[in-house]
């Protein structure tokens, strides 16, 4: 079991500023002008602020379309942020020029969620796995790069022979561990991981999970993690944020979220996952779908599926703050929390 006071003492790599992402989907200006219609944002990450420790597992966890992803991409460069900041190891990402910007970018990669697409089925996994280190200038000997490629392959459990094959000779799993062979290369020190075994079935999940565990110890990596799954994500984070409709919602630690939730939506989340020790237990359904991103509800955007929500949540957006519940704390926003009416 992990020791969480440990990982409270150690150092922050990755600190997260009220990163927002817009995306302009409005129609064509000559139509606005025809059909007198305004500009239309989509506003898929809504002010995210979140940090993650050295060493540590932070999960991601909510429903399609809450901004998961977006904010991964965001993390690791892919998509410039509209607003907000994010530093690795005290370097903005997106103010880093130069030296700095290769120095960062250096510390961070990604594992994709698909790994039949994730990589080029016209090369050999040498090739794949190498890609990274020639791209960053890593190592420029071809003997001292082709010795790196050998040692990820170990560390992943495939053997140096298989960098002669092609993607498609390999199963599911072994694609993955070739996608965290080639994440793993240029030895960085933050993962992003978007749902990374939601392709696989059961068995190879925690052959993946397991590893990824088990290369978090040998080489101190540090995850942000992406899923679906909240079985996959108790087995494998230490702290949990609870994301909805752009917003972080609830952010606390496994034992803390898993055991004793705040947030009305993260208990509903938790009420779906199946549970035959507790048949009897009545369970809370999650109702309705979720608000279009486009023209989001007043106030808290759960009120229109809270069970808990009155007057004050159909009017003011509730804000992030620290609650104590028996002296274990999570960081909510909701009014009902807030007021103790849970």
């Amino acid at each position: 079991m992990r020791n969480d006071n440990v990982k409270c003492t150690q150092s922050v790599l990755v600190k997260v500023q009220d990163l927002k992402k817009y995306f302009d989907v409005s129609p064509s200006l000559l139509t606005r002008v025809v059909e007198r219609k305004p500009r239309a944002l989509l506003k898929a990450v809504d002010g995210v602020s979140f940090e993650i420790r050295r060493g540590e597992t932070l999960a991601l966890v909510g429903e399609s379309g809450c901004g998961k992803s977006t904010t991964a991409r965001m993390l690791v460069g892919l998509d410039k942020p509209t607003a907000g900041t994010v530093e690795v190891d005290g370097k903005d990402l997106y103010a880093s020029r130069g030296k700095d910007e290769k120095l960062v970018r250096g510390k961070i990669q990604m594992i994709f969620q698909d790994p039949y697409a994730s990589l080029n089925p016209r090369w050999k996994v040498g090739r794949i796995v190498a890609e990274p280190i020639i791209a960053q200038k890593v190592i420029k000997d071809p003997k001292e790069i082709e010795n790196r490629v050998n040692s990820v392959l170990h560390l992943v459990n495939l053997s140096k022979e298989d960098k002669d094959k092609y993607p498609h000779q390999f199963s599911g799993g072994q694609r993955q561990r070739i996608s965290i062979a080639r994440a793993i290369a240029i030895h960085p020190e933050f993962l992003v991981c978007d749902e990374p075994t939601s392709a696989l079935d059961v068995s190879v999940q925690a052959q993946v999970l397991n590893l990824m565990q088990n290369l978090q110890r040998e080489v101190g990596l540090t995850y942000l993690f992406i899923s679906h799954n909240l079985s996959v994500v108790h087995h494998i984070s230490d702290r949990v944020g609870v994301m909805y409709l752009g917003r972080l919602v609830e952010l606390a630690d496994k034992r803390t979220l898993f055991n004793e939730p705040r947030h009305p939506y993260t208990r509903m989340l938790l009420d779906a996952i199946p549970d035959l020790s507790q048949t009897h237990r009545r369970r809370t359904p999650i109702s309705g779908e979720v608000p279009n991103p486009l023209s989001p509800p007043t106030g808290c955007p759960f009120h229109p599926r809270c069970p808990l929500a009155n007057e004050r949540c159909r009017k003011e957006m509730p804000l992030r703050q620290m609650i104590d519940s028996h002296g274990s704390f999570a960081e909510v926003a909701c009014h009902a929390a807030e007021e103790g009416r849970l």
